[in-house]
Order: C-alpha cells, then structure tokens, then sequence
C-alpha cells in the first residue's frame, strides 16, 4: 500500500516549459492587449498557438536583425499590411525596447483601415514604445509617401493579398531594403491571367495542361507567382531563401520568401523570368515583375 501511494505522488517540481511560451522581459500588458493572454494572464490553447506562431516568425527575423545591427543601431523596418501590428509590436518588445533610449531604430507599420492604425498608435503611446509609427496609407501609396525615410533596412509583407505583396516588393526595391521577409497570399492576378492566355505559345507548350483545369488554374497561379517573385528579386541582386513558416497550421498560405540584398543584378533570373512569362502567355505582366534597367 506505501509503495503504491509513493507512485502517484505528483513531483514537486514542475516540467520546463516549452520553448514558445512567455520569454523573460515580454510585456505582460502587450500580450494582453494583442489578445495572447486572457485579461487574468492565462494562457489558453488558441494563444498558445498564436503565440508559438509569432514566436517562430521572430526566429527568422532577429538573425536578420542582428546582422543589420552590427553595421548601426539605428535599423529601420517597414511592415505592409500590419492589421493590429502583432508582429511591428513583438518584435519591438523583444529586441528593440532595451535599447531604445540609445537607438533610433523605428517600426513603421502600413495598413490601410484607419480604426487600426489609430489603435495601434495609442497602444504603443501607452507602452512607451516610442520607436514605433504607424500610417494610414496602401502599400503602393507608402512608395511615394514622404512620411518614410528613402531608405529602410528591412520589409515585411505578411499575408498580404495579391498585388500586395508585389507592391511590397516595389517598395522595398525603391527604398533599396537589404532584406524583405514576405509570406505571400492569394495570387489571382496571376490566375486571372492565365485563363485569358490564348496565344501561340500558349497552345504550342505541352505544360500548359498545368493549368487548363480551373482548380490546376488557381493552384498553379499561385505557384508561378512566388516563382517568378523570386525570380525578380534574384535578378535585382537579392539571394533568396524560400522555406515554410512551421507551425501556421491554421493557414494554407505557409510559404516564406526572405530575400538579402547582395550586390549587383543577376542576368540569368531575368532572362529566366522573360522566358517564363512569354512561354505561359503572361506577357502583360511584365510591367508587375520588373526588371533592372
């Protein structure tokens, strides 16, 4: 009986927590108020996964980060699209917020429903989070906004739709970033062109059986878009990585394109790129993936 009741005793010492729960120094009234924790501090199972999804995000960004911060402190990052700015806000929470009495690093978040940049701009008022601004503007309109600086460091574009992410991409090309993280989401530009695609070279090229079917036609559109995406970026002298954002299980769009600035254009990507828009009868996209002049 004594040996039975030492068995399911239950250890004093708890199991070390897993490592997508809270870091230490992570604002407690940020997560709160970003709807991670409950107003009583819980965790429960949604902002569990809400916050291993953020948490596995930054793990992309801050080697990116660091590397900017070993030629100036003062980094500038522009976020497209940032809805409530649950990333432009973590992301200054954990690395920027130490330093911010030396640093004039800034978070510039883009969105275009006003309700949420004047939300987001309270919020980072009442955290002391003085390194960050937001603006009620489009990401093509950001381009041309003197409200930006003329060069940014890093740009973010996370499920931005369609041409958002192109735009991003414009963006961030005019503002010479040396790097772009982008999780693109819902091509249908690309789709909508494709099934206007009637030319000789359309009909002369087996493949197009990829995408003659209406099903084929929206999931090869999508492939395609983030193919001659990176294809464009390459050509513009980036090195890009392409992987998948592990543990967005909620989301379909799950690919991840981070692009680093590298040096001087590359021929092959853009004679690949033309070749690609002229064999699949994309054409009249030449003017969204530009290449250098």
């Amino acid at each position: 009986m004594k040996k039975n009741s030492t068995k399911k005793q239950t250890p004093a010492v708890q199991p070390v927590q897993e490592k997508h729960e809270i870091r230490p120094g992570q604002s407690l009234e940020l997560l709160k108020e970003l709807h991670i924790l409950t107003r009583d501090g819980k965790l429960n199972q949604d902002s569990r996964r809400k916050l291993k999804q953020v948490y596995h995000l930054y793990q992309f960004i801050e080697p990116l980060l660091l590397k900017l911060q070993e030629s100036h402190a003062n980094i500038s990052l522009v976020d497209h699209g940032a809805g409530k700015s649950y990333l432009g806000f973590i992301l200054y929470d954990l690395f920027f917020k130490s330093g911010q009495a030396q640093s004039q690093a800034h978070i510039y978040g883009i969105e275009t429903r006003d309700e949420l940049v004047q939300k987001s701009t309270e919020l980072a008022q009442r955290l002391n989070f003085p390194g960050m601004s937001f603006l009620n503007l489009s990401v093509a309109d950001s381009t041309h906004s003197d409200k930006l600086p003329e060069q940014i460091d890093i740009v973010t574009a996370l499920h931005a739709c369609d041409t958002a992410t192109d735009d991003a991409i414009q963006f961030a090309l005019k503002k010479k970033a040396k790097f772009m993280v982008l999780v693109p989401c819902c091509q249908a530009e690309v789709a909508a062109e494709l099934r206007k695609s009637k030319g000789d070279a359309v009909r002369s090229n087996p493949l197009s059986e990829m995408w003659r079917h209406p099903i084929h036609t929206r999931e090869f559109g999508s492939q395609i878009t983030n193919v001659l995406r990176c294809l464009q970026l390459e050509a513009h002298g980036y090195q890009v990585r392409v992987t998948e954002l592990v543990g967005w299980e909620h989301s379909m769009k799950n690919e991840l394109i981070v692009a680093e600035y590298k040096g001087m254009p590359a021929k092959r990507p853009g004679d690949r790129l033309a070749e690609m828009l002229n064999s699949t009868g994309l054409d009249n996209l030449r003017e969204r993936f530009f290449l250098p002049q």
